[in-house]
C-alpha cells in the first residue's frame, strides 16, 4: 500500500494591518474547504491557536513593516517559505500607516501615547517588498476572494498568477456601468486605479477611491486636471491620493503634481 503524498503547507502572518485580508480568506467559506484538502493550513494564527512549525511551501503576508521587531520577524518568515505572498495594500504599498512617511512619526506618537518613549516604532511603514524578496504581489484594501484563490492555485500549480493590471474602467464597462466620472461629475480614480474590486463603488454610483492600487498604465495629469474642473481644489487631490496606496510611485507622482 503506497503512502499519500504529503500536502503543500500553507502559512499565513499578520504585521501592521486590520486583519481585513485575513479575513477574505476565511470568507471563501465553501472553497476554503476544498482547498484544506489540497494544503496543510500549518500556521494561521486568526483561525487556529495552534501554529505548526515550518518550513512553509506557501507564505500569505498581511501588513506592513512598521517596528524593529516586525523588521527582523519577516525575514525569520522569508527564511522559513519557499513562496512568499503578500496580500493587501499595508503588505504591498504600506497601507493607511504609511501616512507616516509624509510627517513625523515621533509628533503622532507625543500626541496619540501619554508615554511616547516607550513606543518602539520606525520612522516609516514599509510594504514586505522593501525589506525581504517577494515572489507575488497581490492588492487591494481588501483582497478580492476570488484573485487570492487564483494566486493561491497558482502556487499550488507551480504556474504565475492571472491577475488583471488593468483599469477599473474595464470593469466598470463590462458591468454595464455608467461613467460616473462623465455622465454624473462625480470624482473618480477609476481610470488610474488597477482593477480587482468588479467596479464595486461605481457601481453605486460612487467613486473609485483607488483601493487597489495604481493600475499598468495611468495618466494622472489628465485625470487631476478633469477632477478640477468638477471643482476639487489641490489639497482635495492630495488627499485622495493619499490613503490605502500612498507611498505607490504612481500615486506619489499624482499627489506631486498637486501640490502635496
Amino acid at each position: 500500500m503506497g503512502t499519500r503524498k504529503s500536502r503543500p503547507r500553507l502559512a499565513v502572518w499578520k504585521f501592521a494591518s486590520c486583519d481585513g485580508c485575513q479575513l477574505t480568506l476565511l470568507d471563501c467559506e465553501d472553497e476554503l474547504l476544498s482547498l484544506a484538502a489540497e494544503v496543510e493550513i500549518a500556521y494561521f494564527l486568526e483561525a487556529s491557536s495552534a501554529p505548526g512549525p515550518g518550513p512553509y511551501d506557501l507564505s500569505l503576508v498581511e501588513g506592513s513593516i512598521t517596528t524593529p521587531d516586525d523588521a527582523a520577524r519577516i525575514r525569520h518568515v522569508r527564511e522559513v517559505s519557499k513562496h512568499l505572498v503578500t496580500i493587501g495594500a499595508c503588505a504591498t504599498a504600506g497601507g493607511v500607516q504609511a501616512l507616516r512617511d509624509f510627517a513625523d512619526v515621533r509628533e503622532f506618537a507625543s500626541v496619540v501615547y501619554a508615554r511616547p518613549e516607550y513606543i518602539a516604532t520606525l520612522a516609516t511603514s514599509t510594504p514586505i517588498s522593501a525589506n525581504v524578496p517577494v515572489d507575488f504581489e497581490l492588492r487591494g484594501c481588501p483582497i478580492d476572494r476570488r484573485q487570492l484563490l487564483e494566486v493561491i492555485t497558482a502556487f499550488l500549480a507551480g504556474r504565475r498568477p492571472v491577475v488583471p493590471s488593468h483599469s477599473v474602467c474595464v470593469e466598470c464597462k463590462l458591468r454595464g456601468n455608467v461613467c460616473v466620472l462623465v455622465a454624473h461629475g462625480t470624482p473618480c480614480l477609476g481610470p488610474v486605479t488597477q482593477a480587482g474590486c468588479g467596479a464595486l463603488c461605481p457601481a453605486f454610483n460612487r467613486g473609485c477611491y483607488g483601493c487597489f492600487g495604481p493600475a499598468d498604465t495611468t495618466n494622472s495629469r489628465a485625470l487631476n486636471a478633469k477632477l478640477r474642473v468638477l471643482g476639487m481644489s489641490d489639497p482635495e487631490l492630495v488627499r485622495v491620493y493619499r490613503t490605502f496606496n500612498a507611498t505607490e510611485e504612481q500615486f506619489v507622482q499624482a499627489s506631486e503634481e498637486a501640490g502635496g
